[in-house]
């Protein structure tokens, strides 16, 4: 595509030159796809040029386009629409375009001039509760993000962060110790993610109770939240496992285990996967270091109560506490160890932090902090911020159960996919083993293309009976494009068709052909500025329009009623590169396709 843009920008030159006796850079003619309505495949604006040319944006249009048509090999015809010029595309163009995109093999490396040694960091969970919803777009942005920048060439390494310690994982253990009797997920049946979720909402429940009864006891509210029983103990809990209490680290060990198994199964079901794993239970000594090193270099200092803060004020931030005043930690006191700890792994260009938006200035104050301490990898930190998941009643609040658990959402997308499919009736020939990947791979699929096809920055709205609709603008629609390609090959197989990829002697094309080879074009384009954005959303839309393409020439255009052998080869060989690129396109973001459906 690179190259028959700049054959056209080229011929504009001399167009421009040989007609207005102007000489004008490449760089002030910029092409843009002409619009649907309009014929043309490429659009040049010419307002801009009224200024040097001393005409009118109409009149400018009118002579370049006749001298492409007279001396420009590539441009068959023009249009002008005001301001913009319409150039059609002379067939002979296409042909050789497609004869280069058939050359290339599938997923070759796109060009692209950005960092190189790349670690992103996603999924980050915590070991009080399974996966929901949020966590789900945050799997589905991280792993796409990865698949989009290894497309570029970039070498890049997926790591995950868990939050397996601190206050929030002692009020799981400490719901367990008072509540649980002993239950474990085998005797309760349930796994065992779902298993410690529950003793934290119990744990939130009961906590609650206390802090309402100190209120109707006439204790202030805030002071209620810092004095009730249940939260004091969990406060000591944490402080006996910084400690290392062998009790409390064997309880942390077990209910650990039992979430590490529930995620990782979790993982597998929906397709995501890590070539390494922190811990923050092993980050946060580490972290502690760090903040001794700028203790001793004058960049933090500590309060009276012997809690350690860092003043981020002249960087327009606030103060940021470090270390509580007995001595455990926060959040960032292990951010500064993990940071330190993937450096020194993978020594990355660019460190990309999947995170909700809601921690904006948490991580402005990491990567500021980091400066303080003079280290080399902080400019390399970059924060993907997402918008949070909304349900049509409000937030999801995992401490009353109000979330949208993940394993459960996989499983309504499944029977949702089985649904329809039924309804198709078209399942004869599949086993039931069969049958079930194929349920599992629509129903996952239309689940993270309605989580990914949103700009990443947008706080989104789930709406669990839009999700899992299988026909419009949804993972299916584009899985099915790819399914109905398969079956023409399989139909081409059986009949004998001859295949080749010489269309050298092919005279025409029927415009949905050269839209076809448009858009498959585009790919590299597509996956750049994606890797640029750090959007999924990007890529989504490119798959939806190549599948809405091809359903345009797949309806318009006969493949085996055509009776020239040629023609025929090749409507054949187009629609087994765009099911090339759907395949591709959609495996960078984490979808599978069906070669039956």
């Amino acid at each position: 595509m690179q190259q028959l843009e700049q054959t056209l920008l080229t011929a504009l030159q001399a167009a421009a030159q040989a007609v207005f006796g102007q000489e004008i850079p490449a760089a002030s003619l910029v092409l843009q796809p002409t619009r649907k309505d309009f014929a043309g495949s490429f659009t040049l604006v010419t307002f801009p040029l009224t200024k040097a040319f001393g005409k009118g944006p109409e009149a400018i249009g009118q002579g370049l386009g006749e001298w492409l048509t007279a001396h420009a090999p590539a441009v068959r015809g023009f249009n002008v629409v005001k301001g913009f010029l319409n150039l059609e595309i002379a067939d002979a163009e296409w042909l050789k375009l497609f004869g280069e995109l058939v050359a290339q093999p599938a997923g070759a490396p796109v060009p692209f001039d950005g960092p190189r040694n790349v670690v992103v960091e996603y999924s980050s969970p915590n070991t009080n509760k399974p996966l929901h919803l949020g966590h789900l777009r945050n799997n589905f942005l991280g792993y796409s993000v990865a698949e989009i920048l290894k497309a570029t060439g970039a070498t890049v390494s997926k790591v995950n962060l868990v939050n397996d310690r601190g206050i929030h994982i002692c009020k799981s253990m400490l719901g367990y110790q008072r509540f649980g009797h002993g239950e474990t997920p085998q005797s309760a049946g349930i796994k065992g993610d779902h298993l410690v979720g529950k003793y934290y909402v119990l744990f939130e429940k009961h906590y609650r109770e206390e802090v309402r009864q100190l209120e109707a006891e006439g204790v202030a509210a805030d002071i209620a939240k810092r004095q009730a029983p249940l939260m004091l103990d969990a406060q000591q809990m944490l402080q006996q496992w910084e400690a290392d209490d062998a009790e409390v680290v064997a309880l942390w060990r077990q209910m650990n285990g039992w979430v590490y198994e529930g995620h990782n199964a979790t993982y597998e079901a929906i397709g995501v996967d890590f070539d390494k794993f922190y811990y923050e239970s092993g980050t946060y000594l580490l972290g502690k270091k760090r903040v001794a090193e700028g203790l001793s270099k004058g960049a933090f200092s500590t309060k009276e109560n012997g809690s350690v803060w860092v003043d981020l004020q002249a960087e327009g931030l606030d103060e940021k506490l470090l270390l509580r005043g007995d001595g455990t930690s926060v959040y960032i006191t292990q951010d500064l160890g993990t940071a330190e700890l993937k450096y020194e792994d993978f020594g990355y260009d660019s460190s990309i932090y999947v995170i909700a938006d809601e921690q904006n200035y948490h991580m402005q104050v990491l990567q500021a902090t980091l400066r303080k301490l003079g280290k080399p990898y902080a400019a390399a930190i970059h924060h993907l911020s997402y918008g949070m998941v909304d349900l049509p009643t409000g937030k999801m609040k995992t401490r009353e159960g109000t979330v949208v658990d993940a394993d459960e959402l996989v499983r309504e997308v499944e029977e949702a996919a089985e649904a329809a499919t039924l309804e198709k009736g078209k399942t004869e020939g599949l086993s039931d083993e069969e049958l079930q990947q194929l349920y599992h791979t629509l129903g996952l699929g239309a689940l993270k293309y309605y989580l990914l096809k949103v700009d990443p920055k947008k706080r989104m709205l789930f709406n669990p009976a839009e999700s899992v609709r299988l026909e419009g603008d949804t993972g299916p629609f584009i899985q099915y494009s790819y399914a109905r390609i398969a079956s023409i090959r399989r139909k081409v197989l059986a009949q004998g068709v001859e295949e080749t990829t010489d269309f050298s002697s092919l005279t025409e094309l029927q415009p949905t052909e050269q839209e076809l080879i448009q858009q498959l074009a585009g790919y590299a384009g597509v996956v750049a500025e994606a890797a640029r954005a750090l959007s999924p959303a990007v890529v989504a839309q490119y798959a939806y329009d190549v599948a809405k393409s091809y359903n345009r020439f797949y309806t318009e255009v006969p493949i085996f009623a055509e009776t020239d052998p040629l023609k025929k080869a090749f409507r054949v060989a187009l629609s087994a590169k765009t099911a090339e690129t759907l395949k591709t396109i959609l495996g960078l973001l984490g979808i599978d396709v069906p070669e039956r459906m």
